[in-house]
């Protein structure tokens, strides 16, 4: 096949979360002998060289009032270049990670099958992001859901969502994955004091990292390493026992790993009516071995019980509740590591991506057939 992996609005960085996710996959479909062409589409950054390798449609976005509806000619601009791009590169197959629409997106329908990945319920997320965008959102999001020739789904819980219900396109749930042997597992450190965990990104709620203060202030016993964050809105005093790291390199976030015990995953998913996903940060911290904590359910380790795993509620007063859970589970795993055959088959993207693979198939082969008609 010949794929296109296409992106929309935001620069994917070679660093970041999503943009390691992004490398994975397209380096796993091309072992499988794929042809894959990144496409990006996004807002002029300082460091082109920091971006994921692939053809960048880059628009200038003017800021201030005034500047926004320049931004947005901008930005459709860009779109009508990305599809004029897409059509020279004629493709199999496109994969769009969803974003809100754009003008004239749309367009890429006509060049090949499309396929959605859906990492979020964009319906509740886009009411944290207030009316406008959100009854944007509503009124557009049905062009891509619709004419996709096919929609995978991150978790069990969003396919099942009725805001993705009245949409026809045959679907699949297909949790996101890491490369295993790109992140190899690290030496359990030797703690006298526990250490947690935890990856972040600022100015998302549902990350719940607000609550890791709390938990630091009720277990002045245990260390807690934030990173993604250099300062955190609302506290001018932290607890001494936690440590801001600010945004990292893959190199230097796995050095700050090395020395935790445990991996804090996202605590707050409730605040966007979410109980389930799959996320980034859980899978890097079981590719380094390190015993995790679940506030909410993991798709990919739905039924896998391990003495590494600790499950808290999906609560807004989850610390409040389970921090001597917390607490005693980070003591226990001091010196452990999660083993790399335990889970293997359930994060590794060496097993998921044939999946996603045999699904774009599927897909490809109904396009046809429907052309056909």
């Amino acid at each position: 096949m010949r794929i296109a992996y296409v992106s929309l609005h935001w620069p994917r960085t070679k660093n970041s979360g999503v943009g390691r996710k992004i490398i994975d996959q397209m380096a796993a479909w091309r072992q499988h002998g794929h042809t894959v062409q990144f496409f990006s589409h996004h807002n002029d950054v300082n460091d082109i060289e920091a971006l994921v390798d692939g053809t960048n449609i880059i628009y200038q976005a003017p800021k201030g009032i005034v500047g926004r509806p320049i931004l947005e000619i901008n930005r459709c601009l860009a779109a009508s270049r990305l599809v004029n791009a897409l059509r020279e590169y004629s493709p199999d197959l496109i994969y769009l990670r969803w974003s809100m629409y754009v003008f004239p997106s749309h367009r890429m329908f006509q060049i090949a099958p499309v396929v959605v990945e859906i990492n979020t319920n964009d319906v509740t997320q886009h009411k944290m992001l207030g009316p406008v965008l959100s009854t944007y959102n509503r009124l557009t999001r049905g062009i891509y859901y619709s004419k996709a020739s096919g929609l995978v789904f991150v978790s069990g819980e969003l396919i099942k969502s009725n805001e993705f219900t009245s949409f026809s396109s045959p679907k699949k749930v297909i949790p996101n994955a890491i490369n295993l042997s790109e992140n190899l597992p690290l030496e359990a450190p030797k703690n006298e004091r526990p250490r947690l965990g935890f990856i972040g990104t600022p100015d998302i709620p549902w990350q719940g990292v607000d609550k890791l203060v709390r938990l630091a202030e009720l277990c002045p016993e245990l260390d807690v390493d934030v990173i993604g964050f250099d300062s955190l809105e609302g506290w001018t005093k932290l607890p001494p026992n936690l440590y801001l790291h600010g945004y990292l390199s893959k190199k230097e976030a796995r050095e700050i790993l090395a020395g935790v015990d445990v991996g804090m995953g996202t605590l707050a998913l409730h605040r966007k009516a979410m109980n389930e996903a799959s996320a980034l940060k859980i899978r890097e911290y079981l590719a380094y071995g390190i015993p995790i904590i679940l506030p909410y359910e993991e798709t990919s380790l739905v039924g896998v019980n391990l003495d590494t795993i600790l499950r808290i509620p999906n609560t807004e007063d989850n610390i409040e509740t389970s921090w001597e859970s917390i607490r005693d589970f980070a003591f226990s795993m001091r010196g452990k590591r999660v083993k790399p055959e335990q889970i293997a088959p359930f994060v590794g993207s060496e097993f998921i991506e044939s999946e996603r693979l045999n699904f774009f198939i599927k897909c490809i082969d109904g396009y046809n057939k429907s052309n056909e008609k």
